[in-house]
């Protein structure tokens, strides 16, 4: 995780809003040491951002980063003790949408990121202790993320590298040489929607096309000589958490479509220090995942999808970790993925589904310990498919589809391993 720049005094800046980004409310704390920042922030009204690209014959690249937040909160501290106190609120509908025509040859590859925030916090301290008390709630709305490339006469020699990522709250923490502490509460009733649509005519390169969608999101990340001691609570009640990607060429090297679709996601790392971790997650959402590639010729095909209704991942290479883990997944979890080609070499085709999953580990060279305890209870359906149909000769095919109602692993490796 990249670092937020360095906080230095205490304040709230206006509103920011350009061509690329709308960001309703955000704020970018700056503390003395011993810093204590206080954010409550509250959106009521609708945040759109879009773009519209017409290109013709690029000879280099085309870049295009494309965000819509509600909320922002960001900062850090270097060398001093850091308490985040923070309360986000987003009640409007959260959009954002990139169109992308390029006519001609397009010489350097297209790299276009779109993004649909509800709420977003980043933090760090380095050299310091990072105490967090966050609340981050969206209410009933939608929060949409889309790309689209259409016509299917688009020629990519460059390949292209294109991402539609929607996330009703988000909350990325990350120390070094100190202590992160506290709680973490999501709760979201939106419906989060990604979708990517390619529709290509030639792609000698390498082009990848994806899909997330996730409703509460949430990352804690402790570097050299950290410690935690964190709780990440998160509810998802919203319709539908959905991840949709289709990846289509005439004729195309190495394409890759793939979609993720998750209604509460925590991932906890760690070393250098001692992990003491509660996750709890709800998920009340419907959750649905679908990636579709098609190429008449293909060097390598590539369809993934993957869905889950609670993930979590908690690990520490270091020699001591302990895990309280509680799911409860009722929303249904559907997951396919597809290929039709008719000519080519090597095709790969995966669907995963999971109503709830865990994972733990430690560091086993550094004779860790590991204690878990582990609640999961799935009332929901989960299924996933892997479709492939391929008219003309071809070299290899891989599929698999994978559905579990639970899923708990915990285990202690060395690093590497």
């Amino acid at each position: 995780m990249a670092r937020p720049a360095p906080i230095r005094t205490a304040g709230m800046l206006a509103a920011t809003v350009m061509c690329v980004a709308a960001a309703a409310t955000e704020a970018s704390a700056q503390t003395a040491p011993g810093a204590l920042v206080l954010n409550n922030q509250l959106q009521l009204g609708d945040v759109v951002s879009g773009q519209t690209l017409n290109v013709e014959g690029a000879t280099d690249q085309v870049t295009v980063s494309n965000a819509a937040t509600g909320n922002s909160l960001s900062g850090a501290t270097e060398g001093v003790d850091l308490d985040v106190r923070n309360v986000q609120t987003m009640n409007g509908n959260t959009r954002a949408t990139t169109e992308i025509n390029p006519t001609g040859d397009t010489g350097g590859i297209i790299n276009a990121t779109t993004q649909a925030n509800g709420n977003y916090l980043a933090g760090g301290g380095y050299g310091g202790n990072l105490a967090i008390d966050s609340d981050q709630r969206v209410g009933p709305s939608e929060i949409t993320a889309s790309t689209a490339i259409r016509g299917g006469t688009a020629r990519l020699l460059g390949g292209a590298n294109v991402t539609a990522a929607a996330t009703g709250n988000a909350a990325a923490l990350a120390g070094n040489v100190g202590v992160i502490s506290g709680a973490v509460h999501q709760v979201s009733d939106a419906s989060v929607r990604a979708e990517n649509l390619a529709e290509t005519q030639y792609i000698p390169a390498g082009a990848v096309f994806g899909a997330q969608a996730i409703n509460n999101a949430a990352a804690v990340n402790g570097e050299d000589q950290s410690g935690q001691s964190i709780y990440i609570g998160q509810r998802s009640t919203g319709d539908a958490v959905t991840a949709n990607t289709s990846a289509n060429a005439g004729n195309a090297w190495d394409l890759t479509g793939a979609s993720v679709a998750t209604a509460n996601q925590a991932v906890i790392a760690n070393k250098g220090g001692s992990v003491v971790a509660r996750t709890q997650q709800e998920n009340f959402s419907a959750v649905a995942s679908t990636a579709v590639t098609t190429a008449y010729d293909y060097g390598r095909a590539v369809a993934s999808a993957e869905g889950t209704g609670n993930a979590a991942s908690v690990g520490n290479n270091d020699k001591y970790l302990e895990l309280d883990n509680s799911q409860i997944n009722s929303g249904g979890v559907e997951v396919r993925a597809e290929f039709s080609g008719a000519q080519g070499y090597d095709a790969y085709v995966s669907a995963n589904a999971a109503g709830n999953s865990v994972t733990g580990y430690a560091c086993a060279e550094c004779q860790a310990t590991l204690n878990a305890t582990n609640n999961q209870t799935n009332d929901g359906n989960v299924s996933a498919s892997a479709n492939t149909t391929i008219s003309g000769a071809n070299r290899n095919v891989i599929t698999g589809s994978n559905a579990v109602g639970n899923a708990a692993t915990f285990y202690v490796s060395r690093p590497g391993q």
